[in-house]
């Protein structure tokens, strides 16, 4: 039977690995504006995913409740909830539990109970240790321990919210019309290789930091038992789940510049290092001596979020697309432009990211534009 579809299929293989859309949007001014803009452009993108994955992540949208971590958790089973809250009452002081508000959509299947908690983690005086790693120790725990039990959210003042279904039911799902953020990122899945269930759904969370991800992360087995060494439990069935937890370990916990990070994960080819100044070649090849099991080989492009910063970056040679563009005080960060141009016709700068080079929005800062953006547009304008 002739493939209608793709006609070009000779073989037959339904794996569509170039699928998947992303789309992210700041204000790096701070100002907070709800999710329609980011529901539409990411629904614009419909035909790259299939159903079996939406989701949002949000910054800004829990003010009230502003220095409290916000534990988004999904329950399986019956008696999870009982056991998870107490573990939850053992471990963190609970300030505020609730249902998380949703509406019944044809397109969303399946939902398991979905809870919200906003806590502090109880610190024995003994141990010198970070809330934040407090945090993470526990958020693992209860992941790998209490059966039927799986937090997907658990930063401050930020959320995540997903499931089975396309991203703009997902969003219709979890009534995101009520939220404003100051930052939006949003992913319609196409899974090629791990199953299509509510947890493996993007956005992947730890802390604050969340990433969307289209592409195929074929290290994901070196990259998983370099991060178990570091204290990390991958139990989310995917292979983007490494890409949050190595942002975390490289910014969060060593301290790592983001364009340091961005070489870490998208490591320059050695003929490029090669031909590096003495300095910088000594530099990249310590990162890659120090953080080689990191390295994520594959066709990748991530929309990385945290607290006050949206970061965009693909893979060396770019093998999945990432446009960018900027209007006033918002950065975009699309799969395609047509997303972007949909919700903003009249944008200003629009780019399409070197590979491996990361794209930055920062609370308060001006985007930064690619070099070479501002030399040919100096020249178009007479500067």
């Amino acid at each position: 039977m002739k493939d209608i579809l793709n006609p070009d299929n000779r073989y037959k293989d339904d794996k569509v690995t170039d699928a998947c859309s992303l789309f992210g949007m700041m204000d790096v001014s701070g100002r907070l504006f709800s999710g329609a803009d980011t529901v539409r452009a990411i629904a614009n993108m419909h035909d790259r995913g299939n159903g079996l994955g939406g989701g949002f992540a949000v910054y800004g949208l829990y003010p009230d409740f502003a220095d409290y971590y916000a534990l988004h958790i999904m329950y399986m089973g019956r008696s999870a909830k009982d056991k998870t809250e107490v573990f939850l009452k053992d471990e963190f002081d609970v300030v505020r539990s609730e249902e998380i508000p949703i509406r019944t959509r044809p397109g969303v299947t399946n939902p398991p109970g979905l809870w919200r908690y906003f806590v502090t983690p109880r610190k024995d005086p003994c141990l010198v240790v970070s809330d934040d790693d407090l945090v993470v120790d526990k958020v693992m725990q209860a992941n790998t321990t209490i059966p039927d039990t799986f937090i997907f959210s658990s930063g401050k003042n930020m959320g995540v919210f997903k499931g089975i279904g396309f991203p703009e039911d997902v969003a219709d799902f979890y009534r995101l019309e009520d939220y404003e953020g100051y930052l939006w990122t949003s992913h319609g899945r196409f899974p090629t290789n791990t199953p299509g269930w509510w947890g493996g759904a993007h956005p992947f969370n730890i802390l604050d930091w969340t990433v969307v991800h289209n592409g195929e992360i074929s290290s994901y087995g070196i990259n998983r038992r370099y991060l178990e060494m570091h204290g990390y439990h991958c139990t989310m069935q995917t292979d983007t789940e490494v890409a949050a937890y190595a942002v975390d370990l490289l910014v969060r916990r060593h301290g790592l510049p983001v364009s340091t990070m961005a070489t870490v994960l998208a490591s320059p080819l050695w003929e490029e290092v090669d031909r590096m100044p003495d300095e910088k070649r000594e530099m990249v090849t310590a990162l890659r001596q120090a953080y080689g099991g990191l390295l994520l080989n594959g066709p990748f492009t991530l929309i990385i979020a945290h607290n006050g910063e949206m970061i965009g970056l693909t893979d060396r040679i770019r093998l999945r697309p990432l446009s960018a563009a900027v209007k006033g005080d918002v950065l975009f960060i699309s799969s395609e432009e047509s997303a972007i141009t949909l919700v903003c016709p009249d944008i200003e700068r629009s780019w399409k990211p070197r590979g491996g080079e990361p794209v930055v929005g920062r609370l308060g800062e001006p985007v930064a534009l690619p070099k070479e953006w501002d030399v040919q547009n100096r020249e178009a304008v007479g500067r």
